[in-house]
């Protein structure tokens, strides 16, 4: 993966207008993603290049200030997200390398196991569309709900909820 991230950062600074200097300015969520450019930092020094790692605790910001020409690049998102960015916000932001996807589970501070889920249980799912629909996946995928066949789900698109998980869905 840092062979990845380092030929895929030297590739970009090919060609973004800081190439003159050798400098790459990417924005990252703090974990992990500012994390894994810190190990990569260094790597890219050692090919002359200075790495300068901007941290945003959200997602829209890095890709305004990507847009914008503030940033060379970003390092957070998966595509689903940045192509709904793109078209919600007018962006004009492209891939140049995949990212790592990151997991998603289920988590509870009182149950131990999905199974001791009672019926009308609350569960929170994120509110931004790409991970709403991969947080119903994972719902679905256990069980508890049946969506239908959308790329991009959303609790309209719960078929089936016999637990009533999701109160505000269309069942």
């Amino acid at each position: 993966m840092k062979n990845l991230l380092k030929y895929s950062l030297v590739a970009l600074s090919l060609t973004v207008a800081a190439n003159a200097a050798e400098k790459i300015v990417v924005g990252a969520t703090p974990v992990p993603h500012a994390e894994i450019l810190e190990v990569v930092k260094p790597i890219l020094a050692k090919d002359g290049f200075t790495l300068e790692i901007k941290e945003f605790n959200d997602y829209s910001t890095p890709n305004l200030a990507t847009e914008d020409g503030d940033l060379d690049a970003n390092y957070f998102q998966h595509l689903p997200y940045l192509e709904e960015f793109n078209k919600n916000k007018g962006t004009h932001l492209v891939k140049t390398v995949g990212v790592h996807l990151e997991p998603m589970g289920v988590y509870s501070k009182k149950i131990k196991d999905i199974k001791e889920l009672k019926d009308g249980s609350t569960v929170a799912i994120p509110n931004d569309p790409t991970n709403e629909s991969r947080a119903l996946d994972v719902l679905a995928s256990a069980g508890l709900i049946k969506l239908n066949d959308n790329p991009l789900k959303t609790p309209l698109d719960i078929t089936e909820n016999p637990a009533r998980l999701i109160h505000n869905a269309a069942t």
